[in-house]
């Protein structure tokens, strides 16, 4: 009997280390404060709590940022009414994404969740963000379409306000996901069910 019991805690024990490990924390989000579509201020504690996924956009991209804000919305659609779950869209263009603009654009794509924020602010704080602290690619660029370059990857942050993501088949942290890739779109909205379970 004993032996029984000592075999069942160690395969729960084991499913649970199994389990518990499928996310790796990258690392703590950057200190943000910036302006939103509402123009209300927005801050890390403004996601207190909530998971959530961020990324760097801008509302007049020709390229990659209408499959992102399109997969995004895929998200937001795939959880509603779910309070606690969020997005942040880093605008690298925030001389022209005013909140006006940001407002307009959320409501031809279909924003609808009030924990979505897309938020404008001082350009050297919004790139000195992408770059510096989430380590995603963002400038200016003239020979680039639209004038911007930036990386098309969404960062999965926990309730803790950590960078977290799954490991590839290699038992490597993959970082961040690619917001336009529909296996990666899959993997996240998974990983997004885990974390709020």
């Amino acid at each position: 009997m004993k032996k029984s019991v000592l075999f069942l805690l160690f395969i729960v024990a084991f499913g649970c280390t199994s389990h518990d490990s499928k996310l790796v924390t990258i690392g703590e989000v950057p200190k943000f404060s910036l302006t939103n579509q509402h123009n209300q201020t927005v801050t890390n504690d403004t996601y207190k709590g909530k998971v959530y996924v961020a990324e760097f956009f801008f509302t007049s991209c020709p390229s990659i940022c209408p499959i992102m804000t399109k997969n995004t919305v895929k998200i937001q659609n795939t959880f509603p009414n779910e309070d606690r779950l969020g997005f942040a869209s880093f605008s690298i263009n925030p001389d022209f994404d005013t909140p006006e603009i940001l407002k307009s654009y959320a409501d031809v794509q279909g924003i609808k969740s009030p924990n979505w924020h897309l938020l404008t602010g001082e350009e050297d704080t919004i790139y000195d963000l992408a770059n510096e602290g989430f380590n995603l690619h963002a400038k200016v660029d003239d020979s680039a379409e639209g004038g911007f370059e930036h990386s098309g990857l969404f960062a999965l942050i926990d309730t803790n306000g950590n960078i977290v993501s799954r490991k590839d088949a290699n038992g490597n942290p993959i970082i961040y996901y690619n917001g336009l890739d529909q296996e990666h779109i899959k993997m996240l909205i998974e990983d997004i069910q885990f974390l709020l379970q």
